[in-house]
């Protein structure tokens, strides 16, 4: 009983669902074969990561329960990346050091992205999206991902907190 007190507490079901509400719109065929993201483990981390980041901005201003709703999620999807990491190979010692790199790239992505979106910029966010996703390239595909961001980041922001910290989240489809 006493080392329950140590023990992380367990993600819940509406953390799993919206957790993988994230995942299956981040695996969209639509980013990787009509707009350009490298289909490859970073252009997959990066697109859970954007889609982690409308999530938050949505839940930031709520109660109490929708920051700690957001934690758990992140905290899920941290966990993932770990487990992913060591599927792939990665060594005991070195799980934490990725682990740590892509905790400051989510982070710094979050923080862009807020800063663009938050003045209404969609040429600031296009910006933060080639700096940390296309390589600094700017294309009509790169725009197409900043419209659609701008578009999720609306709908969400029509979606309820209670409906997301209860489950249920939407995204709209990509082209």
């Amino acid at each position: 009983m006493i080392l329950s007190l140590f023990r992380k507490k367990a993600a819940s079901e509406p953390v799993y669902a919206v957790y993988n509400s994230i995942v299956a719109q981040s695996r969209r065929p639509v980013f990787y074969a009509q707009w350009g993201v490298p289909d490859t483990v970073t252009g997959r981390f990066d697109m859970i990561s954007l889609h982690m980041a409308l999530l938050f901005r949505r839940l930031r201003h709520g109660p109490e329960a929708a920051r700690e709703f957001s934690q758990s999620v992140f905290d899920l999807f941290f966990k993932d990346m770990d487990r992913s990491l060591r599927e792939m190979g990665v060594s005991d010692l070195g799980v934490p050091k990725k682990i740590q790199k892509m905790g400051n790239i989510f982070f710094g992505l979050l923080a862009a992205m807020n800063e663009a979106m938050d003045r209404n910029d969609i040429d600031a966010l296009a910006g933060v999206l080639a700096r940390n996703i296309f390589d600094g390239d700017d294309s009509p595909e790169l725009r197409a991902l900043a419209g659609y961001i701008m578009e999720r980041d609306a709908e969400l922001a029509s979606q309820p907190v209670e409906a997301i910290t209860g489950g249920v989240v939407r995204f709209e489809a990509a082209a």
